[in-house]
């Protein structure tokens, strides 16, 4: 008996092979995804609403906190607009990236019973999020042509779409990232956590980015991260019909494509190891 032409049970594949194993399980991703969506929120009462309650809360929140008490609206155009659409994008962001990092810990009965790419459980989780947060980005478009200031459709709105594309792959690449840590060391959840509430004012969601005026390294660090990026390509396209520059599409490009490339690759190198026992 040949011996060479046997391969072990569980072998990491070749990458390309690996990218092909993922792109072979599509269908059932997409479906498996879209049943957790509709059963996500069957226990409460409300249901799937519970998705545009919560950035409508956190909305009306920060809204009375930084923009009547603190008067963080001073000097932001249609505050209220510039507000819903960073709230609604970053809440989409941070729920797709935390449970993104801990998918390995919490499929572990499934990875250690079955054998498939465990790339797949991440793409999954981002797929299951951008379903869910559609009627969220209808109902944040809805906030800002109803509320006053009104804003007119122009064709800068169409930008929307390959903004959240890229926000959808920069999502993807960080939950690459940092599901295997959350798998090796699960106590980083409630760094990742806490480290998403820092990114949010990281981002000026509820305020703008002249508050750093008199710090230049931060308002530099502030204006190259690419939650920033992308609620500024955003704005500018739905409310204040301007065109988002080159220089920041290819800036949140480069997050994105980055991300993704080298949290898939770094992923794939620790395939054998999801599901062991330590």
């Amino acid at each position: 008996m040949d011996l060479k032409s046997l391969s072990r049970v569980g072998a990491k594949p070749s990458f390309i092979d690996y990218l092909i194993s993922v792109w072979s399980f599509r269908h059932f991703v997409f479906f498996d995804s879209r049943a957790r969506v509709q059963s996500g929120n069957r226990q409460d009462r409300l249901g799937s609403a519970w998705l545009l309650l919560n950035p409508l809360l956190n909305g009306i929140g920060y809204f009375l906190i930084f923009g009547l008490l603190l008067g963080a609206s001073r000097g932001i155009e249609n505050f209220i607009g510039y507000l819903v659409i960073g709230v609604f994008l970053f809440q989409f962001s941070t729920r797709t990236i935390v449970n993104g990092s801990r998918v390995i810990r919490t499929n572990q009965n499934v990875i250690q019973a079955f054998n498939f790419p465990r790339a797949t459980l991440v793409v999954s989780v981002n797929v299951r999020e951008f379903i869910a947060n559609i009627p969220v980005l209808l109902v944040m478009l809805l906030l800002i042509l109803t509320i006053s200031p009104v804003e007119e459709i122009t064709w800068r709105w169409l930008l929307l779409i390959p903004a959240v594309f890229l926000q959808v792959l920069f999502n993807l690449g960080v939950g690459f990232l940092l599901a295997p840590l959350v798998a090796r060391f699960n106590d980083l959840v409630h760094i990742i956590s806490f480290f998403m509430r820092f990114w949010l004012f990281a981002s000026c969601v509820m305020f703008s980015i002249e508050r750093y005026e008199s710090w230049p390294l931060i308002k530099s660090v502030v204006e190259a991260n690419p939650l920033y990026l992308l609620l500024s390509i955003v704005r500018s396209s739905l409310l204040y019909a301007e065109t988002p520059p080159w220089q920041s599409w290819a800036a949140l490009a480069a997050w994105s494509l980055g991300a993704l490339a080298i949290g898939i690759v770094l992923f794939w190198k620790g395939e054998e190891t999801y599901g062991r026992n330590e």
